[in-house]
């Protein structure tokens, strides 16, 4: 029985996760793999039920967000490190057994994550500082860090100015790839489920931390991802990404009732923003588009 287990969350992942099943069952064969299904539309678990018999799958009926699929997963699973993985996630090598006997070495860590790398190679940027208040204006995606991109506040918390070569004891890493030993994860909690989607991996670490584990950046392992829908600007991601944030603050950051109410109004000002730009640059696509023409 191996030690290892991955646990793998898809939702309309039918483009992504067959290389992903693929590469496992070619390159860490002794790993056992757990599919949580959270009800794609798209075929995805029809796909894995056929083409990877092997992989345990887990078709959920509905959408229950992504740590209560991967507390769903885990609880499936017997391995004492545990690996959860995004569908998009790629590698050439076994990159399980080298993080797992890391941990092994490594007592006093609780979670270790890869170098992420982009689909054409390049170093993406997967470790962070816990959030604050300047995040969401310093954020990897936020205007002032694409206008600025060498300002001191983005640079600090994308932890973009550190040798990426080099191991390093960090405060977050992206939860698109990360293992952790499962009497860790149970000791925490595992992943809180009020995170349907997005900050699931910063309060994972923030309570690891707190239990009195390291999270380490671990460069001597690789592996791609392809990033998604962390990008996308459909009203239901802003409308989930901006509830993440607020739920994070509550749970880690909150103060007096003051600041509390001014975080709060910050929060729902960006969100009515973006969903407001978002929908303003639809409606521009759809008057751009040529009428149609009728035979």
């Amino acid at each position: 029985m191996s030690d290892v287990s991955v646990v793998i969350v898809t939702y309309n992942s039918r483009a992504t996760v067959p290389a992903l099943l693929a590469a496992l069952r070619d390159h860490v064969p002794h790993a056992e793999v757990v599919v949580v299904d959270n009800a794609s539309s798209d075929g995805t678990a029809e796909l894995i039920a056929r083409d990877f018999p092997a992989v345990r799958l887990i078709a959920r009926r509905t959408n229950v967000g992504l740590s209560a699929g991967v507390n769903e997963g885990v609880a499936t699973t017997s391995g004492a490190y545990v690996a959860v993985l995004n569908p998009d996630i790629r590698f050439d090598a076994d990159p399980l057994s080298p993080l797992a006997a890391y941990l092994r070495a490594h007592a006093d860590v609780g979670v270790v994550a890869p170098k992420l790398l982009n689909d054409d190679g390049t170093l993406q940027f997967s470790c962070r500082a816990f959030p604050g208040y300047a995040t969401a204006l310093f954020s990897r995606y936020s205007i002032l860090t694409r206008l600025f991109p060498r300002n001191a506040v983005s640079r600090r918390y994308l932890m973009s100015d550190f040798d990426h070569t080099v191991e390093r004891e960090v405060d977050w890493a992206s939860g698109a790839a990360l293992m952790f030993p499962r009497a860790v994860f149970d000791a925490v909690g595992g992943w809180d489920p009020a995170f349907f989607l997005f900050s699931e991996d910063v309060d994972f670490c923030k309570r690891v931390h707190d239990a009195g584990y390291r999270v380490v950046y671990q460069p001597a392992v690789e592996m791609h991802h392809g990033i998604g829908i962390s990008t996308s600007a459909a009203p239901r991601v802003v409308l989930e990404r901006h509830k993440s944030m607020w739920r994070y603050y509550r749970k880690h950051m909150r103060g007096n009732v003051a600041r509390d109410a001014a975080t709060a109004a910050g929060i729902a000002a960006r969100c009515a923003y973006l969903l407001a730009a978002g929908a303003a640059k639809r409606a521009l696509r759809r008057m751009r588009q040529p009428p149609a023409v009728n035979c």
